[in-house]
C-alpha cells in the first residue's frame, strides 16, 4: 500500500513533538545553569549539622537518633524537591553520566568526611566537628554545580546521537 505523504502536515507533526522536548531539555539545562538550588542548599545544611553533632562524641542512642533524623529529613527534603520540579524526566534520562555522578558524590563527601576527621583529630572535639563540617559542607557545595552540569550535559544530544548510529547500521 502506497500513501500520499503531505510535506508540509509532516513538517508541522514535527514540530508539534520536538518543540515540547526542546523545551524540556531548555528547562533542565536552565535549572542545572543557574546555581545551587535551594535542596542543595539545605542538604549541604543538614549534612553540616549532622557532622557537627556527631563531633560532639554522643553516645550511641544519641548517634542512632540524629542519624535516623537525618536519613528522615533528607527524605523529606527529597520528596520536597521532587514535587516542586517543573520538569519530570522518563527514568530512561538518567544515563551513565547521572549514575557516575551519584558514586563520585559519595565518594568524594565520605574522602572528605573521613580526611578531615583525621585532620582535625587533634582539635577538641567541638572544634574538630565544627572544622569537620564545614569543610565537608563546602566541599560537597563546590562538587554539586560542576558535576550536576556535567551529568545533564549530555541531555539534549542523547536522541540524536541514537538516531546517528541507528542510520548507520
Amino acid at each position: 500500500m502506497s500513501a500520499t505523504i503531505d510535506a508540509e502536515q509532516a513538517w508541522r507533526d514535527l514540530q508539534r513533538v520536538r518543540v515540547p522536548q526542546e523545551r524540556v531539555y531548555d528547562e533542565v539545562e536552565r535549572s542545572v545553569s543557574g546555581g545551587a538550588d535551594p535542596s542543595t542548599w539545605g542538604t549541604a545544611a543538614l549534612l553540616w549539622l549532622f557532622l557537627a553533632g556527631m563531633g560532639l562524641d554522643p553516645p550511641l542512642w544519641g548517634v542512632l537518633l540524629a542519624g535516623t533524623v537525618y536519613v528522615a529529613l533528607l527524605a523529606a527534603l527529597a520528596r520536597h524537591a521532587h514535587r516542586g520540579s517543573r520538569v519530570r524526566l522518563h527514568h530512561t534520562r538518567y544515563n551513565w553520566r547521572a549514575l557516575a555522578t551519584l558514586v563520585a558524590g559519595a565518594l568524594v563527601t565520605g574522602g572528605t568526611v573521613l580526611l578531615t576527621g583525621r585532620l582535625a583529630a587533634p582539635l577538641e572535639p567541638a572544634w574538630a566537628g565544627l572544622t569537620q563540617a564545614t569543610v565537608t559542607a563546602a566541599v560537597f557545595l563546590l562538587f554539586i554545580g560542576p558535576a550536576s552540569r556535567w551529568s545533564t550535559g549530555s541531555l539534549r544530544g542523547h536522541g540524536q546521537r541514537v538516531e546517528r548510529e541507528g542510520v548507520r547500521s
